[in-house]
């Protein structure tokens, strides 16, 4: 006997989720450029609402329609000095994030987790940024949060990175934006490039999704 099975076709629709990197990021330069910046397919995870929570408190206008988000930039020298704390709740990629951005702020900030936030180590973030010009303390000596931030005129660097990680490439970048002089990055190896590929399309004026 010999079977012979049927083809059938599948069709369908599949809708992938938002990536988690780029939404976090697509909020963070929206927020800093000038003007207004339109979001789609944004993934609504508790981090990355934290990180729009925390635009907001430096008084940018953020506006969610489902899975739409759109930033209304007002350009990294007009953000304001946060009336309360930061908190980033359970995510890394803020607060590191976010300290890059607040090197830039000629007022102070405090930063704060959960738990969980407040046993992971923030020097190799928190170093750098020192070494170009922020004012950064915390417990331990800048290692774990809560942390201050007070920034000032960044100056440029070369900076070698002894890990190879997106969240300390990208807050050195950030910080470096509108630092004096050129700011570098190298790694042992090349880690994600979420930040490279947000300022690019951004840069481009196009969507991001």
């Amino acid at each position: 006997m010999k079977l012979v099975g049927r083809k059938n076709s599948l069709n369908g629709k599949i809708v992938v989720p938002g990536d988690k990197s780029i939404s976090h990021r697509s909020v963070m330069f929206g927020a800093i450029a000038e003007g207004t910046t339109k979001v789609s397919n944004f993934l609504l995870g508790e981090d990355c609402l934290s990180t729009i929570a925390c635009f907001q408190k430096l008084g940018v206008q953020i506006e969610q329609s489902g899975n739409d988000v759109t930033i209304y930039g007002k350009g990294l020298a007009n953000l304001q000095e946060p009336k309360e704390v930061l908190d980033v709740g359970n995510s890394g990629t803020t607060i590191r994030l976010m300290l890059g951005i607040l090197a830039n702020t000629p007022f102070h900030s405090t930063i704060i987790g959960d738990a969980s936030i407040g046993k992971r180590p923030m020097k190799r973030v928190t170093d750098p940024l020192s070494k170009m010009n922020a004012q950064i303390d915390g417990r331990e000596n800048g290692q774990y949060t809560p942390l201050s931030i007070r920034g000032g005129k960044v100056k440029g660097m070369h900076y070698h990175s002894p890990v190879a990680s997106a969240q300390v490439k990208s807050a050195v970048l950030l910080a470096g934006l509108q630092g004096e002089g050129v700011t570098t990055v190298t790694e042992p190896m090349q880690s994600r490039g979420a930040t490279r590929f947000s300022i690019s399309t951004l840069v481009r004026n196009e969507s991001v999704a």
